[in-house]
């Protein structure tokens, strides 16, 4: 067959091959980014369903406009204000079948053949193939324990003059990094100065362990004069809720979001309704606050246990920051002591000794450190986590 030129430009997924490897009886996997399903709010969910049936099921059942279902996009309006972005009506923003769609639109909206974006290294793996697809030259920014480094971004975007510039300010994947109040403000007046569109891509920012993070790029663009016009901001229900829902949302500009609801039109016509009236319902109820709170305290206790463990097993053969949110610890093998100092060589040995990691060679649109490997707390009890990241220093 002649498929088209643009399946030139990408892969399958590295974390998707990987998890065919992890069949293996009673291996300990740390590799999905995918929340804990024992900690669904099940009862909550089915409630919202019944409640969604049972007041319009007509509209939860029927098709709906691929904007979304208003009565969601008014509960997520109030959803984001509770966060600091006061000021977004629910026409600023559409609904879509998980972030990864708002994804998705963005590369289809924005990006042509040969134009260049500019992402974190390392970024979000899914988001480096979406934009090589639609013919993106993909350049990264390196990152530290405080996000993106600011200074190194103006460098780029003065350069390359990107079509765009992709964040996870927030807990990033795979990094876990946060970007400080300092540079958030600096990639806002960054966007304001060089005319480039900045996209926030937000789905870990609710799940923070301590305090809560600095404000979103949206919550501060407010600060900024001239800045709001040229952020693109992509929520989810996925990691706080439940992934199978697929509920997402995409806040833009008005031109930009007039062509991101005609290009899902196209792709889908709407989210299920279905899955929209119960998020409604949800949110309406009040449960979210309670949810948050149940599974940041969880995750917390998980992170703990895992930066502990790594310092006690593996010790100076490794080096990493500790995450104050989301679901990943960001490792470097440093080589002390002649240990593995390649994560992709060191992913092999520890399935055969019964753990599962990804490395972190994927995640770089551009000069992959094959030292790096991404670890998830998000699905592993403590007992668990201890037992596997003793397996791992085996394997190291």
């Amino acid at each position: 067959m002649q498929f088209a030129d643009r399946l030139n430009n990408v892969e399958t997924s590295a974390i998707r091959e990987l998890f065919k490897l992890l069949g293996k009886p009673g291996i300990i996997s740390f590799a999905g980014g995918f929340p804990d399903s024992a900690m669904f709010d099940v009862d909550g969910i089915r409630a919202a369903s019944n409640q969604a049936l049972q007041e319009e099921p007509g509209a939860a059942l029927q098709y709906g406009a691929t904007e979304g279902y208003q009565p969601l996009r008014e509960q997520l309006a109030a959803f984001m204000a509770s966060k600091g972005a006061r000021d977004v009506a629910p026409e600023q923003l559409i609904v879509t079948t998980g972030s990864q769609q708002a994804l998705d639109l963005l590369g289809k909206t924005m990006i042509s053949p040969g134009d260049k974006v500019i992402v974190e290294g390392p970024t979000f793996l899914a988001t480096i193939q979406c934009f090589r697809l639609y013919g993106a030259e993909v350049i990264s920014a390196p990152v530290d324990s405080d996000g993106v480094k600011v200074d190194v971004l103006e460098q780029l975007i003065a350069e390359h003059k990107p079509k765009l510039v992709y964040l996870i300010p927030t807990f990033g994947n795979p990094s876990g990094a946060m970007l400080s109040l300092a540079r958030r403000q600096k990639v806002l007046e960054l966007a304001v100065k060089y005319q480039t569109l900045v996209v926030e891509d937000d789905p870990y920012g609710d799940l923070y362990f301590g305090e809560a993070p600095p404000p979103s790029l949206l919550a501060l663009s407010g600060q900024v004069p001239g800045s709001r016009a040229l952020l693109a901001h992509c929520g989810s229900l996925s990691k706080v809720l439940s992934p199978g829902l697929r509920i997402g949302w995409l806040i833009a500009p008005p031109e930009l979001l007039a062509k991101a609801v005609m290009c899902k039109q196209f792709s889908d016509a709407h989210t299920s309704t279905f899955a929209q009236a119960t998020a409604a319902q949800y949110l309406k109820a009040g449960r979210m606050p309670a949810t948050l709170a149940n599974v940041r305290k969880v995750y917390a206790e998980r992170a703990q246990a895992l930066c502990d463990a790594l310092r006690k097993e593996l010790g100076d053969a490794v080096e990493f920051v500790q995450p104050q949110g989301g679901l990943f610890v960001w490792l470097r093998l440093t080589g002390a002591g002649g240990k593995v100092a390649d994560a992709n060589v060191l992913a092999k040995a520890a399935i055969e000794k019964g753990v599962a990691f990804v490395p972190g060679t994927p995640f770089f649109a551009q000069n992959p450190d094959h030292a790096t490997l991404r670890l998830s707390f998000a699905t592993a009890d403590v007992e668990k986590i201890r037992e596997g990241v003793a397996r791992l220093a085996q394997a190291l």
